[in-house]
């Protein structure tokens, strides 16, 4: 039979794992973070941590980034509005987590640089899912295509800038912030 220590990695664990203020601090924390780095990047067009941390909290902290997340998106839309390009956001971070905790066991950091870079390059084509739907609803399935794709190549050379980005971040920062992590948490 399982303990709840061996089952607080599996989806059942997560769901049915209470959440503690400690566990609220925390998650707060990770998304204090997030902003806070988002910020202070924003004067560079498409270089951000936002990937990173999410990476970085995936493989550190586990489920509680099934909480980051949402909180994360809520925060930017409270900020910045709610508006198509807030839908994206919701196909596009969830998908990293998933990555990420699909591919949790790997260590080098020349993996999660690609990985990360990948993600960057891919980010435009994610985020054109909303304007797919939405030029379908308004329209057919050849303007939504139409839509979606148009938003998507126009975005490719910030895409570029955005692996390029991720890339060198993880590529940089992963090996530190281990260690730190694993020294503290």
């Amino acid at each position: 039979m399982n303990s709840r220590k061996d089952n607080k990695n599996t989806i059942s664990g997560i769901v049915s794992r209470k959440v503690s203020g400690k566990d609220i601090a925390t998650i707060g924390m990770m998304v204090a973070i997030i902003e806070v780095c988002k910020y202070a990047l924003a004067f560079l067009p498409n270089i951000e941590l936002t990937s990173f941390w999410l990476i970085m909290f995936t493989l550190f902290l586990g489920w509680k980034v099934i909480l980051v997340v949402p909180v994360f998106i809520l925060v930017e839309g409270c900020v910045f509005g709610f508006n198509i390009w807030w839908f994206s956001y919701l196909c596009a971070w969830p998908a990293l987590v998933l990555l990420t905790w699909t591919f949790r066991r790997q260590t080098s950091a020349w993996f999660w640089g690609i990985l990360s870079g990948a993600f960057g390059l891919c980010f435009g084509l994610l985020c054109s899912i909303p304007y797919i739907v939405a030029g379908t609803v308004g329209g057919s399935l050849q303007n939504g295509l139409y839509a979606g794709f148009t938003w998507w190549v126009a975005g490719i050379p910030w895409d570029i800038i955005h692996c390029a980005g991720n890339f060198v971040l993880m590529f940089v920062l992963y090996k530190p912030v281990c260690t730190v992590m694993k020294r503290f948490l």
